[in-house]
């Protein structure tokens, strides 16, 4: 026995110490992503992350969000189809206590179409944001860049109304840190998405009013102009973004350009409908 000891022991020792390098060599980027991405496929509620990686600004923040979207895609949320942009409007911006748009990923497993139901379970806390969504015609590379809202029209292949379905999914989130939360997409849960329409058919973007109703109750309506003056401003912002991150939007994605009406959290029994004129009417209904 003593001498299958003086065996095994020194290859436990090189076990261990090749352990203890893993985990060295585990950068605070991914500890971090491994953190969110766990307590997303968990619904577990994310608190504060520990200082040593926890995201000092945006630019890191987007670096671990990255590293989330590639965690999630083996999960239920599936690939990433798609951006949704937060924080494009003052009420927003207001409601958020932040003062300039925030992108996040939009995933296959949680897009719905209109007249779903969702179960209240599945989230910690779900909400809702009115919102105009488009689907890019075209890649919008980095040699296009800076893009002008002007630019984005010819980008358009369509266009409609959509739901965001948004999650409280922190212990306390206005106590947690902007970065954190763009890491972790910004409250994103998923969208329910309304018929497409060509954009020459469509009136201005600007001038489209978007109305939220709860169980037949009016509870907010906004208009398209709110959105950093146009949605296509907002467009134009995400698509500079993910140049500058060495990033791009692509043909076939769904971009959510941002809450036309502050976020409402729901109950299960609640029935939604939000219309924006011109684009039709989106409906959602909660079950337990």
């Amino acid at each position: 026995m003593q001498l299958m000891r003086a065996h095994f022991e020194p290859n436990a020792d090189r076990q261990q110490s090749g352990i203890a390098m893993s985990l060295q060599s585990v950068t605070p980027t991914d500890a971090a992503a491994d953190r969110i991405s766990a307590a997303r496929i968990e619904r577990a509620p994310l608190g504060l992350l520990p200082d040593a990686f926890r995201p000092a600004d945006e630019a890191t923040a987007y670096a671990v969000q990255g590293k989330v979207h590639e965690r999630l895609a083996g999960s239920r949320y599936g690939r990433r189809i798609g951006w949704k942009i937060g924080c494009t409007t003052p009420v927003m911006q207001t409601y958020l206590g932040i003062p300039n748009p925030c992108g996040a990923g939009l995933f296959e497993g949680t897009k719905h179409a209109s007249g779903a139901t969702i179960r209240a379970a599945d989230f910690r806390h779900v909400g809702i944001e009115c919102e105009i969504a488009v689907k890019l015609s075209r890649d919008l590379p980095a040699t296009g860049a800076p893009f002008r809202a002007e630019d984005m029209a010819g980008a358009v292949e369509s266009v409609m109304a959509a739901i965001e379905l948004v999650d409280d999914r922190y212990v306390d989130w206005r106590n947690t840190d902007t970065p954190t939360l763009i890491a972790d997409d910004f409250f994103a849960a998923g969208c329910v998405l309304g018929q497409p329409r060509a954009l020459a058919d469509t009136p201005d973007l600007a001038e489209l009013v978007g109305v939220t109703r709860i169980n037949d109750v009016e509870v907010g309506r906004g208009v398209g102009a709110d959105v950093l003056g146009h949605p296509f401003a907002a467009l134009a912002w995400l698509a500079n973004s993910l140049s500058a991150r060495g990033e791009m939007l692509r043909a076939g994605e769904i971009v959510l350009t941002g809450s036309l009406v502050e976020t409402r959290w729901l109950n299960a029994g609640d029935r939604i409908a939000i219309a924006i004129s011109g684009l039709g009417e989106v409906t959602l209904a909660v079950s337990e």
